[in-house]
């Protein structure tokens, strides 16, 4: 679910009003309701929906992100009834909802760069694709563009503290930028691994895991898995690598 222009459906307070006028020539102009641009605007918005929804987040199965609103279920009789316990609170503090933004009983769905469904979680190859596009780094900025990106999906890419080691190198205010035959191999491999990431299992918190580590000279390294039963099978699987 997608609350509709979430910010503007706050009421400004008299003193904040006052702190976001506009004077120009033609005379004083206040901003009656939160604008969009802000800074503080979405740590404000977050903390007055998560008031919405005291009980439904503490119970596990509400996820808000700032106006996206995300409900999870593990029948569809108990998604009808939280879906209906949300919206009944939706109402209750006149909150609008942009339908055209809403989906409703997916199995899968996309959240913040990622293909999220009840088994696994995946990268958002949509998102990934547009990076992909880019040169090769040229300077310092254009790497830490690069390193910040591929840090969001760490998580999904095995031995990613070993590849990226020698670019947070590069990007230290005292060293010369340098993209080296080694550091262009590095940064194919995790480009690669971007496109190939594997699909991470979602965890089951009632069996046990397991635990990988590796190190060399260049870093250290770890894998967290799982053994689950999916199409009847037992089958091993990353839950996150570290």
């Amino acid at each position: 679910m997608d609350a509709l222009k979430g910010f503007h459906q706050n009421v400004l307070t008299p003193k904040a009003k006052k702190l976001l006028r506009i004077i120009t020539h033609c005379g004083i102009y206040e901003y009656l309701r939160m604008p969009f641009g802000i800074k503080n605007a979405p740590s404000h918005y977050q903390r007055m929906i998560n008031t919405i929804f005291p009980t439904e987040l503490s119970e596990g199965w509400l996820i808000i992100y700032i106006d996206d609103i995300i409900i999870c279920s593990d029948s569809w009789s108990l998604h009808l009834e939280r879906l209906a316990r949300v919206l009944h609170k939706v109402a209750e503090v006149n909150m609008k909802i942009s339908l055209k933004k809403c989906n409703f009983g997916f199995e899968e769905l996309k959240a913040l760069g990622h293909i999220v469904s009840g088994l696994s979680l995946g990268i958002d190859k949509n998102k990934v694709a547009a990076v992909l596009l880019k040169p090769i780094p040229q300077n310092k900025k254009e790497m830490m563009s690069f390193l910040g990106f591929a840090s969001y999906y760490r998580q999904h890419l095995k031995d990613f503290a070993i590849l990226a080691k020698s670019f947070h190198r590069i990007c230290d205010e005292q060293t010369v930028f340098e993209m080296t035959q080694e550091r262009i191999k590095a940064y194919e491999k995790i480009r690669r691994a971007l496109t190939e990431a594997t699909l991470l299992l979602m965890p089951d918190w009632n069996i046990c895991f397991k635990f990988y580590i590796d190190a060399c000279g260049d870093g250290l390294v770890a894998a967290l898995h799982q053994v689950q039963i999916i199409d009847d099978k037992h089958t091993e699987g990353p839950v996150c690598y570290i």
